[in-house]
Formats: C-alpha cells, structure tokens, sequence
C-alpha cells in the first residue's frame, strides 16, 4: 500500500522500494524526484536552491495526494484496482486542465518510472507520460536535425560536436520540463507517448513549470537555473577570426587593417596552436615573442584579444605530470587515460593527449592558476572554451571516470563546470564577468557567462537553414548568448561567387544573432595539426561584389548595439532570450507556433533570412496582434497574414512593431 508523508514541506511517496518526492519549488513550479530506497545526497544536477516563490499546500486522501503551488496542481493517485498497482502523477492548472500525466509503460508492469539495477546502486532509468495529438515541443539546446518543433523525434542526450544537449522542453500545452540528470540517455518524443532514459543513474530527477505563458515558463527556468549576467558593451560589437592566425604580427595586421578601413572591430582572436603545447596555457614565445605589446596595441583599437583555452593536455606539456599525480585529469576505467588524439606542437604526428577534469574543484583551481598568470595578468579577459562536451575519440563516456562520478552518470556537466572554473576565477580575481565562448553546454551553463557556437558546421546553405532552427532551440533551452561561424566552418572558397552569395545571406542574418562573430576554415584547407592556418576569412576577403554588403552590414549591426543592450538587460533580469521564436512573445497567434524559418530579434524586430541561393523573394508571415512596418519600404501591413517580400542581394527582410524608435535605426 501506499504512504504519504510531509516531509520539509515536501509531499513524499513511499511505495515497496520507491521514494518520490514532490517539493515547490519556485512560482509555479515543483520538482519531482524519485529513486530506489532513498533520494541520493548529491546532486549533480542544475537545481542548487529553490527559488523564491509559493510554498506548495499539500493534502492526503486516503490514497491519493495533491501538492497545490501557485497556477500548478500535481496529483499522486494510487489505484488499487490496477493488477500492479503504482502511484502516478498529473500534472494539472489550478482549474484542473491536465497538462502533463505519467502512464505506465504497460499495463501490467513495468510501470511511469523505472529502474533497472546493475549492481552498482546505480540504475538504467525510464520515465514516461502520455502523449497528446498536436502537441509542440521545443528547445532540448542546439541540434542539427534540422527541426524546431520536437514532435515525433527521438533524440540522444549526450554532448557533442554541434549537438548541445540541454534536456529542457518548452511545450504548447502550456508547461516546460527540464529533465535535471546528466547521465547520458535518451527521450523520444513519440506519438504513443514521451520517455526519458538515463543509462545509468541513481535517481529521476526533473523540474515542472505551469507558468502561464511561453515568456513566464522562460523567466521561472531562469529562476531555477541561473541567470545570465548583463552582457559586457564590448561583446554586442564585432568578431573577427579565422582557422588561426599563426603569429602576433599576422593577428596585429589583420587589426590595423580594419582600422584603416574604418570597419568596427571589437574582438579578434588568437585561436588554437598559439600554446607552447596543450596544458600549458601560455603563448608560444617563438610566434607571440610580446603579448604585452600586443595586448596595448589592441587596447588602443578598442579591440579585446580573445584566446583559446581546450581543456586538452598533452603528455609534452610541461605540467602533464603535476596534472597526473594530483588526480587532476579524466580517469578511465579502462586503458590508459588518453581520450582524444591530435598533432600538437612538438608532435611528428597525432599522439594521444588527455582532458582535465574541471567537476573537480582542485583541477579549477590549477588551470585558473596558470590561466590567470599567463592570461589574465596581460589584460585578456575574453576566452573560448573549444572542444568542451569533451570532444571524445572514441566517443565512450562510459569508460570515463570524473570527481563528480561515473562518466555514464555526468559527463553532460562537463562544459557547465568547464564554464564554471573561469567565472568562478574571474569573480575570484575581482574581474567583471566575461563571455566565454563554449561548444558545449548544459543546464545552468548561462549564469557563468557562457556563449554558445553552433559548432564545426559545414559551409553550405541546408547548414544555414538548420542554424536558424538551431539557435531558437538553444534560446529556449536558456541560453541568450549564441553565435555561429558566419558562413560555416568547414570549406568555402572566398573567391567562388556562389559561396560569396552564401557569405552576404550568412553575414546578413548574422547581425540580428546574439553575437555577431565571423570564423571559419576557408580553402584551401590542410589536414589538423599545430601548421594549420586557413584560408583568408576577413570581410575584404570576399570580393568587390560581395565587400558592400558585408560592410552594410557591420554598420547595421554598428546601429543596433544600443538596442542589442536593452535586449541583453532583459535576458538577464527575466531571462527573456533577445533572439526566439514568434510564440514566445506571440502566443495567442495559432501560426506563430508552426513558423521555423523566422524569428523576432526582441520584442520589435521581425526577421526574415533569406536561406537559398538566387532567391529574390520569400513568403513572410506577420503574427496577429500587431502592426507590422516593412524596414525597406515603410510599408504598413495589419498582423494576422502573409506577405510576399523582395529580397534582393543588399537586404533581407526585415519588419518592425508600428510605432517603434528602433525602425529609425534599421532604415
């Protein structure tokens, strides 16, 4: 039989074996975690504290249970006519609309939740709901399927190359879930139904939100996860890199070059191979002989030097072995501790190098240390976290061992925690926060300063259009800050006219990203090693045809800042991303909900990029419940339609709320 109990305001379920736990925590939201005998003592996952918000109100019936907080109702009803009977929950509004519902696997067994035993105390975990005909789904971070909607895919939850996994679902039906366990699992959002798995993990752990609309759900997942700090006024500006810039004199040129253009420039980067060797985070005196002077320099230009920290170490590193004796490294269960290969300085060829571990506490206070004596004493305060899901090969985080745990039970924290040891070293130091510029992310990521870039993506137009789709997922899933390389990363040829037309679209919509940042691996290309650089990749690089709009476009974005900073501030303080989809500030608008291939950038900029090649038109649709300025033209149009615009090369479509100061801005 069932039992339930009050437990530090809790509701708790005890059934045979199983605890749940049941706890308010923030407005409108509770958190729900169950396992074997007993809730684990640690955490690993995104929920530190409960937010401020209602207490829930709790009753028992016999047996059923009910846990009341603000606009949500969670049901616990167990039933004794079932052949194998368990308690399930609903998820329901305060009038009783039901939202979201456990159903068993099968009718007879398994049941909502299982676990599946190892031996280990750790458990091959599932939790299941019902499904619902029509349903959205959206967020789950930065994927390259393709797809905004969720509806009908199944999808890994691990990190990798382009694929950032956030396990947070925004849905249609008015709730968001964040599934808060950071083993590496599964969810599928079928028609039958939705379930999450874990492969191996001591307990389900998510968090429910019945906010009331799509920008409320955000602001309480914000509450419960962190916020991002205000943006520095630096980073709204523009970012100039390549594959890599060898030397300081080629990085310094490349700056004075923009100056004496009169282009905007506020960062440019000194990307891999600049070390000594990995590890050793510090320049490679032979090709940067003077940092310090090169760091005034760029002060003078009002440009920030940003670089390259991979949380690689190789075996020539001179600080491989204080890394290695004091545990500070990746373990693994099997083999030797080497998870990735690569040619770095020093290597006749690719050679084994390691990961340090940054869920360990002394491991972020070691590479701090030197990252702050070799870095951030020359004035650098800007850095780019690459490689961090951690970039495996193979790729078997199962055979990994962490401070935190078993790589099967948390290696998805690994870029949060990667994010966590330079905001925690930079507040330690007396430093405002920074960007950090990461591959990979998890949730809570955001309130460490972390930036996302959708990856190593290729240079073609089907990449474009699944970058759109993208960064409105990851947006949703928390994070504000996102960024692409700007015409792709891999190949493009910067004298081929067809990819300069890709160049001009990409750099286009690039303005009304979060971070407005130009990168990339231009032919002719060479395979990886320390002697790689890239083909050229500056805005000069692409053409007399092409240089006007690219130039058009850094004076655009030069316009926007201020209300790029407005957006940043509101990001902050209620965790309203600036770059999302129309249902977020337009819900009421049925269509709103079904267009992936625009976006609102703010509350006042409707953007419309333009995703094929020779294309001189698109259809744009112009939600409900506003008036709706073309920026081109000046033309009105009543919300609720669609509309035919031009799209010649010099612009894409672009249209502004009736009344807005910001269409003097974009026109």
């Amino acid at each position: 039989m069932v039992s339930y109990n009050v437990v530090d305001g809790a509701l708790e379920v005890r059934h045979r074996h199983e605890v749940i736990r049941i706890q308010a925590w923030g407005a409108d939201s509770v958190r729900v975690r169950a396992a074997q005998h007993r809730l684990p003592v640690e955490s690993h996952g995104a929920l530190e504290l409960s937010p401020p918000g209602q207490t829930g109100q709790i009753s028992i019936d016999g047996t059923s249970a009910c846990l009341t907080t603000g606009r949500l109702r969670v049901e616990v009803d167990f039933d004794t006519a079932a052949a194998y009977p368990e308690p399930l929950l609903t998820f329901r509004t305060a009038d009783g609309e039901v939202l979201l519902a456990e159903q068993r696997e099968h009718f007879w067994m398994p049941g909502a939740r299982v676990y599946t035993g190892n031996r280990t105390g750790a458990y091959e975990i599932h939790q299941e709901f019902a499904a619902h005909p029509g349903e959205r789904l959206f967020g789950l971070g930065q994927r390259t399927h393709g797809r905004l909607n969720l509806k009908g895919l199944a999808l890994d939850l691990v990190q990798r190359n382009g694929e950032v996994n956030i396990p947070f679902v925004l849905s249609s039906r008015g709730y968001g879930l964040l599934w808060n366990v950071p083993a590496v699992g599964r969810v599928e959002f079928a028609e039958n139904a939705t379930r999450w798995q874990a492969g191996q993990a001591r307990e389900i752990d998510y968090w429910f939100t019945a906010a009331p609309t799509p920008a409320d759900i955000l602001a309480r997942y914000a509450d419960a996860t962190g916020h991002v700090p205000e943006l520095p006024e630096w980073a709204s500006g523009f970012w100039q890199s390549k594959l890599r810039y060898r030397t300081q004199e080629e990085l310094l040129a490349v700056a004075r070059e923009y100056k004496r253009r009169g282009l905007p420039l506020s960062v440019i980067v000194s990307d891999f191979f600049h070390w000594s060797a990995m590890g050793d985070y510090r320049f490679d005196e032979n090709e940067w002989p003077d940092p310090d002077a090169m760091v005034a320099e760029l002060n003078e230009l009002g440009v920030q030097l940003m670089v390259s920290v991979w949380p690689t170490v190789s075996p020539l590193s001179e600080n491989y072995d204080t890394y290695y004796d004091r545990g500070l490294l990746v373990g693994a269960d099997q083999g030797v501790e080497f998870q990735q290969t690569i040619q770095d300085k020093g290597m006749a060829a690719p050679q084994p190098v390691a990961f340090y571990d940054p869920t360990n506490p002394a491991t972020r206070e070691y590479v701090w240390g030197l990252v702050k004596d070799n870095y951030l004493s020359r004035g650098i305060r800007v850095f780019w976290l690459d490689a961090s899901e951690p970039e495996l090969n193979p790729a078997q985080p199962g055979n990994l061992s962490l401070y935190a745990g078993p790589g099967a039970e948390t290696i998805n924290i690994y870029p949060r925690d990667n994010a966590r040891l330079f905001a925690e070293g930079m507040a330690a130091a007396g430093q405002e926060p920074t960007v950090l510029l990461c591959r990979s992310a998890w949730a809570g990521s955001q309130k460490y300063g972390a930036a996302v870039w959708s990856g190593d993506i290729p240079a073609t137009w089907e990449s474009l259009r699944q970058q759109l789709r993208a960064g409105l997922s990851i947006a949703i899933s928390g994070i504000p800050w996102w960024t692409t390389d700007i015409g792709g990363f891999h190949g493009g040829n910067p004298a081929d006219p067809a990819y300069q037309e890709l160049m001009v679209r990409w750099f286009q919509y690039g303005v009304f990203c979060p971070l407005f940042r130009l990168h990339g691996d231009r032919q002719p290309r060479v395979p990886t090693g320390y002697a790689m650089t890239g083909g050229p990749n500056e805005v000069w690089s692409y053409g007399e045809n092409a240089y006007p709009h690219l130039t058009a476009a850094l004076s655009l974005r030069e316009r926007l800042r201020p209300y790029i900073h407005r957006q940043m501030h509101e990001a902050a303080t209620v965790g309203m991303p600036p770059m999302r989809p129309l249902f977020v500030d337009l819900p009421d608008d049925a269509r709103a909900w079904a267009v992936e291939d625009q976006f609102l950038f703010g509350p006042d900029l409707l953007i419309a990029p333009v995703l094929r090649p020779g294309a001189r038109e698109r259809e744009v649709y112009l939600p409900a419940g506003r008036t709706w300025v073309d920026a081109a033209t000046g033309q009105q149009y009543p919300g609720g339609q669609s509309v035919t615009a031009a799209t010649p090369i010099d612009h894409i479509p672009v249209y502004v709320t009736e009344g807005s100061e910001v269409l003097n801005v974009i026109r």
